[in-house]
């Protein structure tokens, strides 16, 4: 799958997940690595809006504001998530296409969870008439 990929802060956890989804299969393009994180949220949800990308993964230390400014971008719905159930749930019943995560909380084994959990579930086609109300 292609992947999007950005954080504002470059960790051991970045830097291991990006390889451990490489290692998967997936071509990821990082579009952020350190940049503040309106950016980072910004690039990654533009690259899913534009079809460069299926799919966007990004971080900050909360997850909460690359989240915000992700769902700027029209066509992008962002979850920010803290397990595997959380990002599974946002695939299936809301279509999100990018996952969002706090760095702060987060190990690289939930993380791989949660990702896997993210990519590997599919939307909910009952869901579709709701999603279609987010405009």
């Amino acid at each position: 799958m292609r992947l999007a990929f950005g954080t504002d802060e470059i960790t051991e956890l970045t830097q291991s997940l990006c390889a451990w989804l490489t290692e998967r299969g997936h071509h990821v393009a990082v579009v952020a690595d350190g940049d503040a994180w309106p950016d980072a949220g910004r690039r990654v949800a533009e690259a899913v809006a534009d079809g460069s990308a299926e799919r966007g993964v990004v971080c900050c230390w909360t997850g909460t504001g690359v989240s915000i400014a992700a769902n700027k971008v029209v066509g992008v719905r962002a979850a920010l998530c803290t397990d595997a159930a959380t990002a599974a749930g946002a695939r299936r019943w809301n279509d999100a296409n990018v996952l969002a995560f706090g760095l702060r909380l987060s190990t690289l084994t939930v993380v791989e969870e949660m990702v896997e959990a993210f990519l590997g579930t599919e939307a909910d086609p009952d869901e579709t008439a709701e999603i279609a109300k987010l405009g």
